[in-house]
């Protein structure tokens, strides 16, 4: 899988944009602020539907613009095809596939795969549980692209569940009753989705483990043991049958009711709680990925060196899940470099340079190790120039 052509227009810094790729290593070189990562978000967002770097669409579109338009043309073996995107400020974003609009922009899901580095993945071990949580579904969307409606109702469910135990909470606070008649509707339905996401959840992280530690040997050179531990306000050791494991939950056969049902018994147990507090409490929304090295809680113990190359791990974890997928994903390398001592850059991109298509961004051609020589572009005030 490659993209042959990106064109932008209002997106970020770039009034327009047509520019032409071709499989291998192509590396966009400028000083910072020029436009070198508004390349590698956009060409992320036609594979996510998300940013990496803002939560919120509006600041996808240049100033003074009404809306930013995104258009790949992905290959992939004998087919082609070309992904539009409009993003409009305030409502929902519409897509069209070889020109012909689809239902819903998450239609077009699963026809870009790429794995992003960048400097923000130092987070994924020393941030907060929303990262690693985001971390997992999107892997688990590029894998399974039908899991972005299951993880979309899932978080439907949660702010409406939430509405509703805040407005409840406040009508107690004020000596009223409140009107949780609904609550155990939403109970269900926040079970139901739950279980899903969790399963998909468990029996990634069963994947990733032997993968993540055998990338970070890889980026270390070094033996040491790496540890993922799923943590859930869910007791869902208790919910597997017997001789199950996280693996077989997650697969066809697992035992998905069961999960459920214990989630059922973890929202009956906390009410009091999340009436008094106003929110949802229990569920996948809640839950981590713990990481370990040398048997010690990665976020807080590990060194800058260490939180490196388990962060690095954990990204050439999720190309080889995907490649074992047959699903070759492009390779977006943000500014890594610059970030990496020279062992760490020589590692890596030995690691990379044997992916279909790998796109580099760096504020001095000399990060760039050697390794991945190639196309090389300059990238001055949104304007994209082959160097020659």
């Amino acid at each position: 899988m490659h993209l042959t052509h990106l064109s932008l227009v209002d997106f970020r810094s770039y009034p327009s944009l047509e520019l032409t790729l071709g499989p291998g290593v192509v590396t966009f070189v400028g000083s910072n602020g020029q436009g070198k990562t508004n390349l590698l978000e956009a060409i992320g967002y036609v594979a996510t539907l998300a940013s990496h770097r803002v939560s919120a669409d509006a600041a996808l579109v240049r100033d003074g613009a009404s809306r930013a338009v995104v258009r790949a043309r992905i290959v992939r073996g004998d087919r082609a095809a070309l992904v539009e995107l409009e993003i409009v400020p305030g409502r929902a974003n519409r897509a069209r596939l070889n020109r012909a609009p689809v239902s819903r922009a998450r239609d077009v899901l699963g026809l870009l795969c790429t794995v992003l580095f960048a400097p923000e993945d130092l987070a994924l071990v020393k941030g907060d549980p929303a990262g690693r949580r985001q971390f997992l579904d999107e892997l688990l969307v590029a894998r399974t692209p039908r899991l972005a409606a299951v993880l979309a109702d899932y978080d439907r469910v949660v702010r409406q569940r939430s509405t509703l135990l805040r407005t409840a909470g406040a009508a107690r606070r004020s000596g009223g009753r409140g009107d949780l008649r609904t609550l155990d509707v939403w109970d269900g339905y926040l079970a139901t989705h739950g279980a899903e996401v969790l399963a998909a959840r468990l029996a990634l992280v069963e994947a990733l483990r032997p993968a993540v530690a055998t990338a970070y040997r890889s980026v270390a050179g070094a033996e040491v043991p790496i540890a993922l531990e799923y943590t859930s306000s869910i007791d869902y050791r208790a919910a597997l049958s017997p001789g199950d494991d996280a693996s077989t939950v997650g697969s066809a056969g697992g035992d998905r009711a069961r999960l459920a049902q214990a989630i059922h018994e973890a929202l009956a147990a906390a009410r009091s709680r999340e009436i008094e507090r106003g929110m949802t409490l229990v569920g996948p929304h809640r839950d981590d990925l713990a990481l370990s090295i040398n048997d010690r809680p990665a976020r807080g113990y590990a060194s800058h060196g260490e939180s490196w190359s388990l962060a690095l791990a954990l990204r050439l974890a999720s190309f080889e899940l995907l490649r074992a997928d047959d699903r070759e994903p492009v390779l977006l390398l943000d500014d890594v470099f610059a970030e990496l001592d020279a062992r760490r850059r020589a590692r890596l991109a030995e690691l990379v340079s044997s992916a279909e298509q790998v796109l580099v961004t760096a504020a001095v051609a000399e990060d760039v190790p050697v390794e991945l020589a190639g196309t090389r572009y300059t990238v001055l005030d949104a304007q994209v120039r082959h160097a020659g």
